[in-house]
């Protein structure tokens, strides 16, 4: 067996030292500020072991931020505040197994960076790679493809810190309850450490973006996430067309493409473009409809080849918030007609796309996906504009199609509205009065979310 250790490239962030203070947080969106009563940024296990030390003799409960990209209040505390950007290294790459060892504040933008140095890829990804790797699994972040499942999915091993200081690993087989629970956690278990990927070698994506009339577009769902390894389809409301994302692998070489002609498609055009109007829609909201149609009259066609994560990962340089519903696949159609519907009708001032996704069911307790194909249909709304009657509409037509929210992103649930769509809900609360008896590892929002823990 051939391991090779490597590390990742912020080395230099791990030069300070580790000590408490009070500082500001805010997430992506800025809708999320708070300032902790203490604000630690340990850079290994000793040091962490000594801020959750801390954080009990002082009374505090503890949350964990990753990068910032999760639109809820998962990470707000007046406790203490960890941070583990400092603990972002890549520990051991087997290239025989595939297996790739990382701590958990390692972003994925610099994991894909790691894993395409040893000719390594994951399987799926999402759009955006700012996230902590620990973050984006813990929340249940997603890529799209009917075959694949979401990140958490990748995991082989999740290793934790809890509340004593004490460090445990858990896997399929030494412990399936907390595995299952410890893949999608919502940091509700302790301090995720360090998780084992499960990669793949590197491949390539023939990538083919282009408009299509919604009708047909629906007309033909379940054939177009069939023909292609990852489907995915944007929907301006108001507009006729849907923009369609096609995603094939390929044995052919990549595409050239300079950096001219990618910032121009990247930044000028998908984000400085789609800015401008969502701008101009906000002070003026009963020209988004006209809008919308230009904005997808414009958008054009592409195709081009290259390495899956630059395939995947797309930059997001305007503001918004958002939320995403997973909602068994069978209704898909109905409800992006539901959603169009009820915009059309109370004529909501809406300039950004719902975004449309497929991957497979999985097995972890609060997976949105857990045990069916599941489609996600996600809505946002610009910066400082109104989202809760376009949100608020949107969730209770989910609602009436079995929807479980995504963790990371703004809904209005509860643990009472919640337990029901899960069937293993009351599994994850016993490994969670296991794991944080004392229910250190809280907030107003997991209170809100998943209840108090168990006694």
């Amino acid at each position: 067996m051939r391991t090779v250790f490597t590390s990742s490239s912020n080395d230099s962030s791990l030069t300070s030292t580790s000590s408490p203070s009070q500082a500001s947080w805010s997430n992506w969106d800025g809708r999320q500020r708070f300032t902790p009563a203490a604000f630690e940024r340990p850079r290994n296990h000793a040091e962490l072991r000594a801020a959750l030390q801390r954080a009990a003799h002082a009374g505090r409960c503890v949350r964990v931020a990753g990068a910032g990209h999760s639109f809820t209040a998962l990470v707000p505390t007046d406790g203490t505040l960890i941070s583990l950007e400092r603990m972002n290294q890549v520990l051991g790459v087997d290239l025989t197994t595939g297996l790739v060892r990382v701590q958990a504040g390692i972003t994925i933008h610099d994991l894909n960076a790691a894993l395409d140095a040893n000719g390594l890829a994951m399987e799926n990804l999402g759009d955006i790679d700012k996230q902590s790797i620990a973050g984006a699994t813990a929340t249940g972040t997603h890529g799209t493809g009917e075959k694949l499942r979401n990140l958490s999915s990748q995991l082989r091993a999740v290793e934790l810190m809890l509340a004593d200081g004490s460090v445990v690993t858990v896997d399929a087989d030494n412990d399936p309850d907390a595995w299952r629970a410890a893949r999608v956690s919502l940091g509700a278990l302790g301090v995720v450490t360090a998780v084992t990927i499960q990669t793949v070698p590197a491949f390539r994506l023939y990538a083919e973006d282009g408009p299509m009339p919604l009708d047909e577009a629906l007309e033909q769902l379940d054939e177009l996430v069939a023909a292609n390894d990852h489907f995915e389809m944007y929907w301006f409301p108001y507009a006729q067309d849907a923009l369609l994302r096609r995603n094939r692998r390929t044995g052919e070489a990549p595409t050239a493409r300079g950096a001219v002609s990618s910032y121009f498609e990247d930044i000028v055009l998908v984000n400085y473009g789609l800015g401008a109007f969502s701008r101009l829609g906000r002070r003026f909201p009963a020209l988004i409809p006209r809008l919308n149609r230009t904005v997808t009259r414009v958008a054009g066609s592409s195709r081009r080849i290259d390495v899956s994560h630059r395939i995947f990962v797309s930059p997001r340089l305007v503001r918004f918030t958002e939320m995403e519903y997973a909602i068994p696949r069978k209704h898909a159609t109905s409800a992006i007609g539901a959603i169009r519907e009820a915009v059309h009708a109370r004529r909501l001032p809406v300039s950004f796309p719902i975004e449309v996704r497929f991957v497979a069911g999985d097995d972890a307790f609060l997976s949105p996906a857990g045990g069916r194909e599941t489609c996600y249909i996600a809505v946002h709304m610009f910066d400082r504009m109104d989202y809760e009657p376009y949100f608020r509409v949107v969730e209770q037509i989910m609602n009436g199609f079995e929807g479980r929210p995504h963790w990371g992103k703004r809904h209005f649930q509860t643990a009472e509205t919640l337990q029901p769509r899960y069937p293993d809900w009351q599994r994850f609360q016993a490994v969670r009065a296991r794991l944080d008896p004392e229910g250190r590892f809280t907030n107003a929002e997991l209170d809100r979310v998943l209840g108090p823990v168990a006694s």
